[in-house]
């Protein structure tokens, strides 16, 4: 059986308090008022250009959501397979963690270089 992460959007309060818990506070969701508009229609299908306007007004909603950084944390964390997340595809998600581990092993690389470069001089 795959695992497939919940979106915040179908989450309880109490499973919300449990990812998101934050300095006391769980900041809501926008998306749990109109949770389809994020993760799609249940009992139709959506044409191509339905699902890219629904997908639009959810980008706009999260765009002003007050917990868009926890929920873009943890879809990078779940590496979702559908939906919006924080204003993001799974797509866009797994562009974005790509991009990330290249630049943080160009990163490391880098400061290897540069350390490998000093360790052989000396410091007047």
């Amino acid at each position: 059986m795959t695992y497939r992460p919940a979106h915040p959007s179908g989450m309880s309060l109490a499973e919300l308090e449990a990812v998101w818990h934050v300095d006391g506070e769980t900041p809501p969701p926008e998306c749990t008022y109109d949770p389809e508009l994020h993760t799609g229609p249940r009992f139709t299908i959506e044409t191509s250009a339905e699902r890219a306007a629904r997908e639009a007004v959810a980008r706009e909603v999260c765009a002003t959501c007050p917990a868009r950084l926890l929920c873009d944390l943890y879809a990078v964390k779940v590496r979702p397979t559908s939906g919006i997340w924080a204003g993001r595809t799974p797509a866009e998600i797994d562009a974005y963690v790509q991009i990330t581990e290249l630049y943080e092993g160009m990163r490391s690389r880098a400061a290897e270089v540069e350390w490998s470069a000093c360790s052989g001089s000396e410091v007047a």
